[in-house]
């Protein structure tokens, strides 16, 4: 069940809501006001990732109300953006009842983002944004070393992939995520809430990983300066633990929420 509420703060605002739960918040009228935390720090991932207005070559995995191909269709005009979302009746919703910005290059494909991937031609892509959610969990074969070496490969050698994990205490599956990422694409940096982080609640998690290194001192200080502070991981060693890459043949999908959390997306 895919409904909108009004945001009652902005007249122009709605966060789109899955079987009750929010899933994405999107201003028509500035699509740069984000109001979910982990979402900005993904922007503020793609906000340094070239210099300000450069366009990019984007893609997309999960698609939701497409709030972050708006945000970089109004912050780095003449990018070319592409959406794998599999909810095809959620993709003609959106696009109807939230109208994309005029010239916007977003095209959008319903599909699996495995297998959508995995046609995509080498090199393709300046960033991958890795968004993808069944329900509340993401699906097991999205969360393997061979779908981290596919991302790999479409990805320009100077790209990077900013993916959304989600996890809570003890973050097991966080760790053997960040193993796995760092398998294909080993510069990598993570961001989160210190108490996500320490592994006392669950919460979304961005990693920002490619082959050549995250920009670590513009993160760190957005991640400080955001309306709720998070802190910037570098030592992924550390913080995975001895993890290992999760295979295929061992994959298993994300943690599920706490019943008593309400939407952990956004």
């Amino acid at each position: 069940m895919a409904e909108l509420q009004p945001d009652p703060d902005r007249d122009t605002a709605f966060t789109l809501l899955l079987d009750g739960a929010p899933q994405s918040h999107v201003d028509l009228a500035d699509p740069t006001h984000l109001q979910f935390e982990y979402v900005r720090r993904m922007a503020a991932a793609i906000d340094l990732l070239a210099p300000a207005g450069q366009p990019l070559r984007a893609l997309h995995l999960g698609g939701g109300a497409l709030t972050i191909p708006r945000y970089i269709a109004t912050t780095r005009p003449g990018s070319a953006q592409r959406v794998v979302e599999i909810d095809g009746p959620l993709v003609e919703f959106v696009r109807r009842a939230l109208p994309l910005p005029a010239k916007a290059n977003i095209r959008v494909r319903v599909g699996d983002a495995r297998a959508a991937v995995e046609g995509m031609r080498d090199d393709g892509y300046d960033l991958i944004v890795l968004d993808v959610f069944a329900g509340a969990r993401t699906p097991a074969h999205l969360t393997s070393v061979e779908f981290a070496q596919q991302l790999a490969r479409v990805l320009d050698p100077g790209g990077h992939l900013i993916a959304n994990i989600t996890d809570g205490p003890p973050l097991r599956h966080a760790k053997a995520q960040v193993a796995t990422i760092r398998a294909a694409l080993p510069e990598a940096c993570l961001v989160a809430d210190a108490s996500v982080l320490r592994g006392r609640r669950f919460g979304n998690l961005v990693v920002v990983a490619g082959r050549t290194p995250p920009p670590v001192a513009g993160l760190t200080r957005r991640a400080a300066g955001d309306w709720f502070p998070g802190r910037l991981e570098t030592d992924l060693d550390r913080f995975a633990g001895g993890a290992a890459p999760v295979t295929d043949s061992v994959a298993v999908a994300s943690p599920a929420p706490p019943a008593a959390l309400f939407g952990n997306r956004a």
